[in-house]
């Protein structure tokens, strides 16, 4: 099982922002916990189960063990991480 980060490059009130994902809700969850996000921060959407992460706190997401993933050069993995996270949003 793994947490994913991908690329910091979603501009949004003046910092740069990176997703959190993850093969299960559960680590998802528990790497936000470790992050100091709140759980509202949670976005549960069509597009993806993720947090949005400043660029500030990607470097320790990655060193709390989350995998460093670009949408550059890892597209196939981007592709299938991305497609998890959908599978993982619930209308409920």
């Amino acid at each position: 099982m793994s947490v994913y980060i991908d690329d910091a490059v979603h501009p949004w009130r003046g910092e740069r922002w990176a997703h959190l994902m993850a093969d299960t809700l559960p680590e998802l969850h528990a790497m936000a916990r470790q992050l100091g996000i709140p759980p509202r921060a949670f976005q549960n959407r069509p597009s993806g189960a993720h947090y949005d992460v400043p660029a500030t706190l990607r470097e320790l997401a990655i060193g709390l063990g989350a995998r460093a993933i670009s949408r550059h050069t890892d597209r196939a993995l981007m592709k299938a991480v991305i497609a998890n996270a959908r599978a993982q949003y619930r209308s409920d």
